[in-house]
């Protein structure tokens, strides 16, 4: 990595670059630029770097020449949308690419085939919000939906609290428009094998990923290190570096065809955290809104082994959601003004809650005894149920 050198070399190639660009840029020694580099060197983590330049693209235009820049110059660039990582993923001392301000537009909803196009700054909520007079809904969700983007959330490969029934990001994710490292533009989506072996022709750089990922994948050795080395695929989500065990679909056994996983190459970019391409548009998938009625079982357990027990209890009975709150957190309730109101679910003194948002609930209450579980019960649920009102949670 370069630095500022002292005969202003480096500023005068951003200068260059920031008169041909359509966005902003901030690299300089001014008081402007070194405040935003320095709110840019950290994210929702507890790590801190500064970077060389943050860089705020307004059209695709402005990414081919930050690729360009980066190509020329040896240095990074560094995709962020809301910078809600806990890990550091959007820290570096390269140029940080922000496309929150810009890239931010819902392009297309198709209804009756249940997608939307959007770019990637685009925030969860607001494009559920969007979606519901359509009676759609984009399911994946993190803790911080309210703000997360969905190039984040493609980069994370983010699902939430509903996601054994709604899925990860990368399940819902239909087609990615993105800008590969020489600044070419590709599409990754559903191929077939005709399509697939098209894609591995010619000497552009999209050639010879579907070149070298073909070769990678039909190597029996490499089949074999994938299937062992990566986690079961009965996990949801399983980051653990780039998603190479779902292209196995891609490579032929016993004279199979090959066969991409949905969403083409785009499997492999949920999860790869901004390390493969720039987006610069997704097509995601969409489900029907989920019902109006619901309810909220709370089972007390004694020990945290009986809660987890209690869970794989609870996915017998396709809950929405299946959630574990420990004692710890329960005591911390006690002391907060504002929590206080909503411990009227708490039974005595527990060394965890198992928390379990179900529909429908009755039949599912019903089952618990007769599978075993001897612990307490309490439901909260919408008024709609024609169940006991209950303020729990707002």
């Amino acid at each position: 990595m370069f630095k500022i050198s002292e005969n202003g070399t480096l500023i005068d190639n951003f200068e260059k670059l920031a008169k041909i660009f359509d966005g902003e840029l901030f690299f300089d020694e001014s008081h402007q630029h070194e405040a935003l580099r320095v709110v840019y060197s950290t994210d929702a983590s507890v790590y801190q770097e500064k970077p060389l330049a943050v860089a705020i693209p307004k059209t695709v235009s402005d990414l081919e020449q930050l690729i360009a820049f980066a190509q020329e110059k040896k240095t990074t660039l560094i995709p962020r949308a809301a910078g809600t990582s806990l890990a550091g993923q959007v820290v570096g001392n390269g140029i940080v690419v922000d496309i929150s301000k810009y890239f931010n537009k819902i392009i297309e909803v198709n209804q009756a085939e249940k997608w939307v196009r959007v770019q990637p700054g685009v925030i969860r909520n607001d494009l559920n919000a969007y979606l519901h007079p359509y009676g759609l809904l984009f399911g994946p969700e993190t803790s911080t939906s309210s703000r997360a983007m969905i190039g984040g959330m493609i980069g994370n490969n983010s699902c939430g609290l509903h996601s054994i029934v709604w899925g990860d990001t990368r399940g819902n994710l239909v087609e990615i428009t993105a800008l590969l490292s020489d600044g070419s533009e590709v599409v990754f989506g559903d191929l077939s094998q005709k399509q697939f072996q098209e894609k591995c022709k010619g000497d552009t750089l999209e050639a010879k990923i579907y070149q070298e990922i073909k070769t990678l994948i039909e190597n029996p050795e490499n089949q074999e290190a994938i299937e062992k080395g990566f986690p079961n695929k009965e996990i949801t989500r399983r980051n653990t570096g780039y998603a190479l065990d779902y292209l196995l679909g891609i490579a032929p056994k016993n004279g199979e065809i090959f066969k991409c996983p949905i969403g083409g190459l785009g499997a492999l970019i949920a999860g790869s955290e901004g390390t493969l391409c720039l987006i610069t548009e997704a097509k995601l998938k969409l489900i029907d809104l989920p019902p109006k009625e619901f309810a909220l079982v709370n089972v007390h357990c004694s020990t945290i082994r009986e809660s987890l027990l209690v869970n794989l209890l609870a996915l017998k009975h396709q809950c929405f959601a299946s959630e574990l709150m420990d004692d710890l957190v329960l005591e911390l309730t006690k002391g907060n003004i504002e929590q206080t109101r909503n411990r009227s679910f708490v039974v005595g003194k527990q060394a965890a809650n198992g928390e379990t948002v179900a529909h429908p609930v009755r039949a599912n209450i019903a089952h618990y005894p007769t599978d075993g579980l001897h612990g307490s019960f309490s439901c909260t649920a919408s008024p709609s149920t024609g169940w006991p009102k209950r303020s729990l949670w707002k």
